[in-house]
């Protein structure tokens, strides 16, 4: 009978820690998407040449930065390029 409540509590558990993880996971995803996007849209309107600054561009390390940092991501690559430091 013991091992009976404690396989159902390992698998309530495991259960409670799968449904975290996955809820995490859709934010980040979902954070990412967005950056990406955000990104897509500040180079298609050429939001950057408004203040007289060259757009952010495509490289590797500008799309890296905005699917891992999402929209903070994108507003950090925004300020650097204001104060003209460029990727």
């Amino acid at each position: 009978m013991s091992s009976m409540l404690v396989a159902i509590i390992l698998i309530v558990a495991s259960l409670a820690i799968a449904y975290y993880l996955v809820k995490k996971l859709t934010v980040l995803v979902i954070n990412a998407v967005l950056g990406i996007l955000l990104l897509a849209i500040l180079n298609s309107l050429h939001v950057m040449e408004w203040i007289g600054r060259q757009d952010l561009g495509y490289s590797l390390a500008t799309i890296l930065i905005c699917a891992i940092g999402g929209v903070p991501g994108v507003l950090i690559l925004v300020l650097l390029n204001i104060f003209g430091i460029t990727l």
